[in-house]
């Protein structure tokens, strides 16, 4: 084992640990900071690939902006330091299919994908690169996906509006 396993390995028990953690915790303070280290280890993830643009773009766009939204909504709510109520078991049935039919559908569409690319033609991760991919609406463009991305942005703004105005029970 070389010493890049070992950092992929701290990095990736770092994302997975943190993300469970994130999900299982009953104190909502501690969830949102939970997923801000479950997307710093993506982030170094992406820094271990040496892909340094979209490890920026990870940090500034989620770590420093969804997950710092969430933080602020929780704060206006003075809810931080209590705990979360317990779960139904039908729910909990229902997440765990959920999670594991989410799972299979991924690792179903990555074992039908190669992921080798042609001779030739290697991408290169440059900023430059990335920015034209980014604008263009043709095949292999990144257009539609970045308009995903920011309505799921909007979507978390919403989010944490609702949690900030929602009533006490």
């Amino acid at each position: 084992m070389t010493g890049s396993d070992i950092i992929f390995y701290i990095l990736a028990g770092l994302t997975l640990g943190c993300g469970v953690l994130s999900v299982t915790t009953r104190q909502i303070f501690r969830a949102a900071i939970f997923l801000l280290f479950s997307l710093i280890g993506i982030a170094g993830i992406y820094f271990w690939l040496d892909y340094q643009f979209i490890a920026a773009v990870q940090i500034v766009v989620y770590a420093g902006g969804i997950v710092v939204l969430i933080i602020f909504s929780i704060f206006l709510t003075q809810q931080a330091g209590e705990k979360l109520p317990k779960q139904r078991l039908d729910r909990k049935i229902f997440s765990a299919l959920a999670v594991f039919s989410a799972f299979a559908l991924a690792m179903v569409q990555v074992y039908q994908h190669s992921f080798t690319a042609p001779a030739g033609e290697q991408p290169v991760p440059t900023v430059k690169d990335i920015g034209l991919k980014m604008l263009n609406t043709e095949n292999g463009g990144y257009a539609l996906p970045f308009e995903i991305i920011s309505m799921l942005l909007l979507a978390a703004l919403v989010g944490c509006i609702v949690i900030a105005l929602r009533e006490k029970l």
